[in-house]
Order: C-alpha cells, then sequence, then structure tokens
C-alpha cells in the first residue's frame, strides 16, 4: 500500500518515540508489535525467539488489515518483514503474508546514545546493531528502498518523515 509507511531500525533507535510524536501530530500510527506481545504475555525472545517473531507476525497481518480502513498515511513501529526476516536470520522459511508497504522504508540507524535495554530489551547494543544490518539487506530484497532516518530530535526527526510522507489526513499543508 502506497500510504502504509515502516519505521523500522536498529532497536533503541528511537522508533516508539517518534511513532508517538507522528501520532501525537494526528498521524495514524501502528504501535511496534513485539513490545504488544510481551505486555499481551505472549512468547518472550530471549525464551523463544521463533515463536516471539511468529506472534509478531501475526500482529503485523492484523495491524495491516485493520489500516487498511484508516484514512491517510499509516506509520508502522516495524512491520511484517522485520518479523520474517528474523526468522529467516533463525532458519525459519516462512510464507510471506503479501503484506505490502509503501517504498522507501525508514530506518532508524544504531544510535549508542539513545540505547537503553529495559525489562523488554533485554539484548545488548551489539545484537541490536546486528538486528540493524540484518534488516539493512532485508527490506531492499523484499524489494523496498531504505532511506536512513537523521540522528537528530524527535521534532526535526517528525518534519523529515512529514517532508516524505505528507500531513496527517484531514491536516492543511501550509
Amino acid at each position: 500500500m502506497e500510504r502504509f509507511f515502516v519505521l523500522s531500525g536498529c532497536s533503541g533507535g528511537g522508533k516508539s518515540t517518534l511513532i508517538a510524536a507522528l501520532a501525537g501530530r494526528g498521524h495514524a500510527t501502528m504501535a511496534e508489535p513485539g513490545r504488544r506481545v510481551l505486555s499481551a504475555g505472549g512468547p518472550k525472545p530471549w525464551e523463544d525467539m521463533a515463536g516471539f517473531l511468529r506472534a509478531c507476525l501475526a500482529l503485523a497481518a492484523e495491524d495491516h488489515a485493520r489500516a487498511l480502513s484508516l484514512e491517510g498515511p499509516v506509520i508502522f513501529d516495524r512491520s511484517a518483514i522485520d518479523a520474517l526476516s528474523g526468522l529467516a536470520g533463525l532458519g525459519e522459511v516462512v510464507a510471506a503474508p503479501g503484506l505490502r508497504y509503501a517504498s522507501p522504508v525508514f530506518l532508524a540507524p544504531p544510535w549508542p546514545e539513545l540505547f537503553a535495554s529495559d525489562p523488554e530489551r533485554r539484548h545488548g547494543f551489539e545484537a541490536a546493531v546486528a538486528e540493524y544490518e540484518r534488516l539493512l539487506g532485508a527490506f531492499p530484497a523484499a524489494g523496498y528502498a531504505v532511506e536512513i532516518m537523521p540522528k537528530a530530535s524527535v521534532a526535526e526527526r517528525v518534519a523529515w518523515i512529514e517532508s516524505r510522507i505528507g500531513p496527517p489526513a484531514g491536516a492543511q499543508r501550509g
């Protein structure tokens, strides 16, 4: 879908904060599947990575279907491609659900000053960088161009994203 935009990239790169800021400006957004899987008591990546990624993939498919009823640009905090690339990295072959997003995909680069572990993000910065490098190859392999988000303030990142996707549905350009 040409109006379904993905923010992906390095874990701890500021994506969720950026999504919250974009939602605050009126954009339709979809929260990160991984955090929702954990908050719902689903599989934990440190115990069952494949189960966790399959649960993320299922949520990404539900989000995509739900987004069809929304107007204007919809911004996803991660996507089905994130989960599929993780499963492929584990050696699992999973049929892609045929979900399409807009190209380019926006990737948050590794940003050590922002990265912090928490109860839901138990891996270290090195693992986050490895994930980023995997995604940097996975999106082009799935047919998407990639743009790297600038390391900038949240307000500057919001402006950068909006310069590429346009204003929220119903907003007037001024």
